[in-house]
């Protein structure tokens, strides 16, 4: 699944991880989530998180922020350009979303984020982080 979306993303130059990562950054607006906040609604560990948010952020698309109200924490925000990048990859995006609900079948693709949705909220099967 995920090489079908990279490679309908390439032209955006993001990844599927990173189209993911800015669209629940934007989702957010001005309340930018920690990268803790970041891994918990990807349903991703905060390592993943972190080497995602690397190349976004040497390519200006995102800033981490050290939290005013816990200097331990820091805050991911989308920049001008990070925003402008989504806009563009959004249209590739849906092309992808629609092209694997014809093909595989709008029942069978909701069927199959259901599950999916059912396995991220399982905390029987979340490992945890070692420290």
């Amino acid at each position: 699944m995920s090489q079908f979306y990279d490679a309908a993303l390439e032209a955006s130059g993001l990844r599927s991880t990173q189209f993911a990562i800015l669209a629940e950054i934007n989702r957010r607006g001005d309340a930018a989530p920690s990268i803790g906040q970041l891994a918990d609604a990807l349903v991703m560990d905060q390592s993943t998180v972190g080497q995602n948010l690397r190349p976004l952020q040497r390519d200006g698309l995102v800033v981490l922020e050290q939290d005013e109200a816990d200097r331990r924490s820091r805050r991911v925000k989308l920049t001008p350009t990070g925003s402008a990048r989504l806009d563009a990859a959004r249209p590739l995006w849906r092309e992808a979303q629609e092209k694997f609900e014809t093909e595989f079948g709008a029942a069978a693709a909701a069927e199959l984020r259901s599950v999916l949705a059912g396995i991220a909220r399982n905390t029987s099967l979340v490992v945890e982080e070692k420290a």
